[in-house]
């Protein structure tokens, strides 16, 4: 059962999926872990599937994603273009597999197209397109830009009155691109409270550590100097990542970032906390060795 009780797709398309949280069908925390190790499952078969794609990223944004989707944000599988729908940004484009398989999971599109993963024609790209993908707010591709998207359409909100709210993923690598500054000092300036940002701050780039290619840290010290509400969280503990977005909700005057401390290729051992399977599919034998740790 979704926000509004519709699926998209006719059962024999796809397999049941997971029910929003919002909802109350789920309540436990053993059921919100299963609903994350199920989304890294569908995560790492689709990038298998399409020998392509960024792991790494994806497996550390897990549990915000899940929290965002299945508690937090209003919104309607079998209505994607619901006005009153709170909006979702994936900064960080390369990412897209953690968000197709909430998206897939949730009822967006059939989880057959997982399949079609940056296959030619597939609406299911490396980053997200927002023309071709039912629930993808942001053509995605080159880091830094998610977040003026985001400021620009919390703006609007707030211009027209709505209570709609825009929620931001970021990458802590992403946070070397000047215009991301840029757009958080824009936040501050029109007090954007009905924006949330969250920063995936797993520690590992392409390159490697980001400490040893730009270090840019304390986020938490800059971030608070540009004028934001901070909140830091260990991003894997989702009754964390939930009550910190919980707690935004009710920030009147500015904008709120969520620091979340993750583990690059969380859930997976021989991917946590390297720069290898950033942008790496994992061969036949790393396939099966991740789902059995994933069981």
């Amino acid at each position: 059962m979704y926000n509004d009780g519709t699926v998209t797709t006719p059962p024999e398309k796809q397999s049941a999926p997971l029910p929003n949280l919002s909802t109350g069908v789920f309540s436990s925390n053993e059921d919100l872990a299963a609903v994350c190790k199920r989304l890294r499952r569908d995560i790492l078969n689709m990038i298998f599937k399409a020998n392509s794609g960024h792991p790494g990223g994806s497996l550390s944004a897990v549990e915000m994603i899940v929290a965002l989707y299945w508690r937090i944000m209003k919104h309607k599988p079998s209505d994607p273009h619901w006005p009153d729908r709170d909006r979702f940004v994936l900064s960080k484009g390369h990412a897209a597999p953690v968000l197709y398989a909430a998206l897939g999971e949730c009822g967006y599109f059939p989880k057959s197209d997982w399949d079609t993963l940056r296959q030619i024609d597939s609406h299911l790209q490396g980053h997200t397109e927002r023309l071709t993908t039912h629930g993808v707010e942001i053509s995605s591709g080159s880091l830094g830009q998610g977040l003026s998207f985001a400021v620009g359409a919390a703006l609007a909100g707030k211009m027209d009155n709505k209570s709609w709210r825009v929620y931001a993923l970021l990458s802590d690598g992403e946070c070397a691109e000047g215009q991301i500054w840029e757009a958080v000092m824009a936040a501050k300036q029109y007090k954007l409270d009905n924006l949330t940002a969250i920063l995936d701050n797993n520690g590992v780039q392409l390159g490697g550590f980001t400490k040893d290619i730009l270090d840019i840290e304390p986020f938490n010290v800059k971030f608070e100097a540009f004028g934001w509400n901070v909140i830091e969280v260990n991003g894997h503990d989702i009754n964390q990542v939930i009550d910190s977005l919980k707690q935004a909700q009710s920030v009147k005057g500015k904008p709120t970032m969520i620091i979340a401390h993750t583990i690059k290729g969380k859930g997976v051992s021989f991917m946590e906390n390297t720069a290898e399977f950033h942008g790496k599919a994992p061969n036949p034998e790393q396939l099966e060795k991740a789902l059995k740790e994933l069981a």
